[in-house]
């Protein structure tokens, strides 16, 4: 995230998705000899109807102004949606000349009131996925959902959380989209930084999807898991804004096959006093911390082929 991404972020974008359109979503002849993959840089010049040198100045940061105008139609060249078309539009927007300084993400002692109440699994995390409080349900179902996890970690590095997603590779795609979405204007936030770095030179899937400069909306969805003790669960997953931090629950069809294996699963579980809930009982601060009673020291593990 460090040098030309973070100082160039508008021409990283344009370059990526470039790359993405084929000739033929594009409505021009392929050709036998392109030597790049995608449209070349004259093509989205001449389709957005402005001129290949001012486009070529875009893409190399030596024009960092370009009119709504501009940008509308690049963004109906390179086929984007209505999510990436406002990222377009942000990257371009202006910039605070002085980083801002975020607060300590805590989670408030009502949150893990309700945390032990709720009966589904169901945790907190902050703006870089670390868990920053869960339920015991929420362990039951996945112990990377305990506090001092970063769920994004797990997700790449460790070989039992990529097993115990059903389509991994699918799920990956819209992870690490959903983190440049969250990234946002914060590049140089050293969270996001020391993060990226790290799963940059741990992981060869996270590189190659890093690289395309996806982005989607911070909704929730529904999931399918293998889970090793009871099989297979269908979840809905909800992401519930709470001050500075989400609120992440997962839950199943009422009467669904998945809705029995959950209460097994939390009859299995049921080792802890009822609705306790990790984390502790007031403001917690971020898990990274190391004061934080969950913090755990992480390890380079090498991703599962």
């Amino acid at each position: 995230m460090k040098g030309d991404e973070s100082g160039n972020r508008l021409g990283s974008y344009l370059r990526a998705r470039r790359e993405l359109v084929s000739p033929e979503q594009a409505g021009l002849p392929s050709g036998g000899n392109r030597r790049v993959p995608g449209l070349r840089r004259e093509e989205v010049a001449l389709l957005a109807g402005i001129s290949a040198d001012y486009y070529l100045r875009l893409e190399r940061g030596r024009d960092r102004n370009p009119s709504p105008q501009v940008l509308e139609s690049l963004a109906r060249v390179l086929h984007l949606d209505d999510v990436e078309r406002r990222y377009l539009l942000g990257l371009a927007a202006a910039r605070p000349s002085t980083p801002r300084r975020r607060r300590p993400e805590h989670v408030p002692a009502r949150v893990h009131e309700l945390l032990a109440h709720l009966q589904i699994p169901a945790f907190v995390e902050g703006r870089a996925f670390d868990v920053l409080a869960s339920n015991p349900m929420a362990v039951a179902l996945s112990p990377r959902l305990r506090p001092g996890e970063n769920r994004l970690r797990s997700f790449f590095l460790d070989p039992e959380e990529q097993a115990f997603h059903r389509d991994w590779a699918k799920a990956a795609a819209g992870f690490v989209a959903t983190l440049r979405t969250t990234v946002g204007d914060d590049t140089d936030d050293p969270r996001f930084v020391e993060l990226v770095g790290e799963l940059a030179l741990s992981s060869q899937r996270f590189r190659t999807l890093w690289a395309r400069h996806d982005v989607r909306g911070l909704d929730g969805g529904t999931t399918t898991v293998d889970h090793p003790v009871v099989g297979e669960l269908r979840l809905h997953r909800d992401k519930l804004p709470v001050d500075d931090v989400i609120l992440v629950v997962y839950y199943p069809d009422k009467d669904s096959d998945s809705d029995e294996k959950l209460r097994l699963l939390a009859a299995l579980s049921h080792t802890e006093p009822a609705g306790a809930a990790h984390g502790g009982p007031a403001d917690t601060p971020h898990p990274e911390h190391p004061g934080h009673p969950g913090h755990v020291k992480h390890s380079n593990r090498p991703e599962a082929s």
